[in-house]
């Protein structure tokens, strides 16, 4: 299951509106492989806290962790590379 978090909803709804499609895309093959290829899962440095995310495109990735078997998204931000 995959929940969005009511605390940063401002940012989400932003988000929602303007990448949809993509976020259905991503969110479709989430909730059927948590690892699948093309979302690039990816565990967040420090890896203690838990927090990870996967890509909606090249640009934008969904971070979220995951409590009793739900993932919960907290925010969408751009994807920083090195």
């Amino acid at each position: 299951m995959l929940i969005i978090d009511s605390k940063d909803c401002e940012n989400i709804d932003k988000a929602l509106k303007k990448y949809k499609k993509k976020f259905e895309k991503s969110k479709k093959l989430f909730e059927q492989n948590t690892r699948h290829p093309s979302l690039n899962t990816e565990l967040l440095e420090p890896a203690w806290r838990g927090i990870y995310s996967f890509r909606l495109d090249k640009k934008y990735r969904a971070i979220f962790f995951i409590a009793s078997d739900t993932a919960e998204i907290i925010t969408f931000t751009n994807h920083f590379k090195k």
